[in-house]
């Protein structure tokens, strides 16, 4: 749990550096991960709701699509540095969130395994719109939050902005990883 006093803080450098909250919090993340991989070429997936037009707007379904994080943190970068070429890459990879996925695997044809997502095996999300519960009639429906002993991937961060601050929750593959 980060506090609403730290969220704002970090809010507040956020809006001086030009950059959002998520583009902070994932510089931060991919710093994390350099200095434990010790590797400066480092590539996270990234969810997208995927819905840039307003006409998708109102629809029930599924449109989420993952873009490719790739950051350089050669040169050893102030965290200044690293932000400003966080925030060139995530402009850079929401200009073309459109393109699915699947496409760009098919395009760039790496070498597959089975069971592995390719390009990436690193994911971030911050969810920063509040969840809303719905309201029908007498019925309520709200987020419940489950139990997931499973990843998808090698490691996952997921960040939920709160009115009380920010929620962080970090899964991972007791495979590769001991907490």
């Amino acid at each position: 749990v980060l506090s609403a006093r730290l969220e704002a803080a970090l809010e507040s450098f956020s809006r001086r550096e030009g950059v959002t909250l998520f583009m902070t919090l994932l510089a931060a993340f991919e710093v994390l991960l350099a200095r434990y991989a010790r590797q400066t070429d480092i590539v996270v997936g990234v969810p997208v709701a995927n819905r840039t037009q307003p006409q998708l707007e109102p629809l029930v379904g599924f449109f989420v699509n993952m873009l490719v994080m790739r950051s350089d943190l050669g040169g050893n970068p102030t965290f200044r540095q690293l932000l400003g070429r966080v925030r060139a890459m995530a402009l850079e990879a929401y200009a073309h969130q459109d393109t699915p996925f699947e496409k760009i695997v098919e395009e760039l044809q790496p070498e597959r395994e089975s069971g592995r997502t390719p390009l990436f095996q690193v994911t971030f999300a911050f969810q920063n719109a509040p969840a809303a519960s719905l309201q029908f009639g007498e019925a309520r429906l709200e987020a419940m939050r489950i139990a997931n002993p499973t990843t998808r991937f090698d490691l996952e961060l997921y960040i939920a902005k709160l009115e009380t601050g920010l929620v962080a929750r970090l899964n991972y593959s007791t495979d590769l990883f001991d907490a």
